[in-house]
């Protein structure tokens, strides 16, 4: 009995000693940074490993100031779960991993879409059918307004659906994109608080959530500031007196270094030949009755060239600067590409910036109906990167791109996805994949720091 019992004994020692051995030899395999009572070992499967860290990384949202029609709290997108948990990783992706900024490039931005779930409506997306300004055509073309979501005002359908610019998961996306195309300075569509275009609603205080999303990824903003009911040299003094008093401590807040080497805010400033230059030079010259030069909201301000003769107007109502706009090659004559060399000379005999702005096409017939001929198709992408040849052949001080998210008027390079429903058929970036603007404002970006730093040698 004894020696059965040693035997025992011995044979529960070894089986011991055998179950020690295998578990120390299967903690030696356990990948590096697995927690041991991982039995799956997340180790082995970045992605998951990334998707969870960004789950657990997640910062709290940034605050939006009150003061929008409804008081409307910040809203957090619900994105992550429409889309699945690889959006959350990529929303969450370092921005020191992503490309270098390019603070040359300038993209217009537009923050007037709403939707029900954020804003309580759908706001741009449901833009009525504008009317042809001859009473004798009016009736040939159809009236209304879209019907969001399946019918919205555009003729390109977004990836992110008939989104919310209030919407901090889809300012989040956007910032990302942009980052991603390299682009550095983000060109905010801007009314004064209280004020908005006639399909929209005030927006003025998106403004704080944008900043603190493109601090994120390492990009600026600054304001292109509207053609706002009232709109001259004493209410846009007052405007950018506000924009810079309320937003110029922040670190996104772009400005720009001259020559003179002054660095200075930059506002663009749309459709500034409908006030005659007598009174913008009250504000942009020296000697104007209530000059802004030299005082503490002294900017760069830069001024749309439509037609050729803007051009001496625009010296003598004391602007810094020239940008085309328009994404229609041979609509205006600022648009037109053969005329930028000859308008970068004008700029550099008047010590005046020269931003030509590019674009990947243009539509607007779903808002236009009768305007077929501005149509510019972009032929998967050629129109757009035969602008972009034809902007840096100017060497121009600064690119600006119409635009990330103009939808109404189909000059977005932001994401877009094939969509059809019931009759309605949206064009789309087929063959290539939902980001092919991106990538190619990517390419360009990087072409156009290149040649530029030869253009200084």
């Amino acid at each position: 009995m004894a020696r059965f019992r040693r035997k025992t004994c011995i044979t529960l020692l070894l089986f011991v000693l055998f179950v020690f051995g295998v578990m120390m030899g299967l903690k030696t395999l356990k990948p590096p940074g697995a927690e041991f009572r991982s039995p799956f070992g997340l180790g082995l499967l970045p992605q998951v490993q990334q998707e969870v860290a960004a789950v657990r990384k997640a910062p709290n949202n940034p605050v939006i100031s009150n003061g929008s029609p409804a008081n409307l709290p910040p809203h957090h997108s619900k994105m992550d779960l429409d889309t699945g948990m690889n959006n959350a990783a990529n929303s969450e992706a370092s921005p020191d991993m992503l490309v270098t900024p390019n603070y040359d490039i300038h993209l217009f931005y537009y923050s007037w879409y709403g939707n029900p779930q954020v804003d309580g409506k759908y706001i741009h997306w449901n833009h009525p059918l504008l009317p042809h300004w001859d009473p004798q055509i009016v009736n040939n073309y159809p009236k209304g307004k879209h019907v969001p979501p399946e019918d919205i005002g555009a003729n390109f359908y977004p990836e992110l659906g008939a989104y919310s610019s209030r919407d901090i998961g889809v300012i989040d996306a956007h910032m990302k994109q942009i980052r991603t195309a390299s682009a550095g300075v983000v060109a905010l569509s801007w009314y004064p608080p209280g004020m908005a275009d006639e399909a929209g609603e005030p927006a003025d205080d998106i403004v704080p959530s944008l900043l603190d999303a493109a601090h994120k990824y390492q990009l600026k903003v600054t304001f292109h500031i509207e053609p706002f009911k009232g709109r001259d040299d004493h209410s846009l003094y007052n405007s950018v007196k506000y924009i810079i008093d309320k937003y110029s401590e922040h670190p996104a807040f772009y400005r720009y270094k001259m020559s003179t080497g002054r660095v200075l805010p930059m506002f663009y400033i749309y459709d500034s030949y409908i006030t005659n230059p007598e009174t913008w030079a009250q504000l942009l010259t020296i000697s104007g009755s209530q000059s802004i030069r030299n005082t503490p909201y002294d900017s760069i301000f830069i001024a749309l060239l439509v037609q050729e003769n803007h051009k001496n107007e625009i010296v003598r109502s004391g602007f810094d600067g020239i940008y085309t706009y328009f994404a229609t090659n041979g609509f205006s004559y600022g648009s037109s590409h053969h005329n930028w060399p000859a308008i970068k000379a004008f700029c550099d005999s008047n010590n005046l910036l020269f931003i030509p702005s590019v674009g990947p096409g243009y539509i607007d017939t779903s808002i236009r109906p009768w305007n077929s001929r501005n149509t510019r198709n972009r032929v998967n992408g050629k129109y757009y990167e035969t602008a972009f040849s034809a902007a840096l052949l100017a060497r121009p001080d600064i690119i600006s791109v119409t635009s990330f998210n103009e939808w109404h008027e189909g000059t977005q390079i932001e994401k877009a996805v094939p969509k059809r429903a019931g009759h309605l058929v949206y064009q789309d970036y087929l063959p290539h994949k939902p980001d092919i603007y991106l990538e190619l404002t990517h390419k360009w970006a990087a072409k156009y720091r290149k040649e530029k730093e030869q253009w200084l040698m």
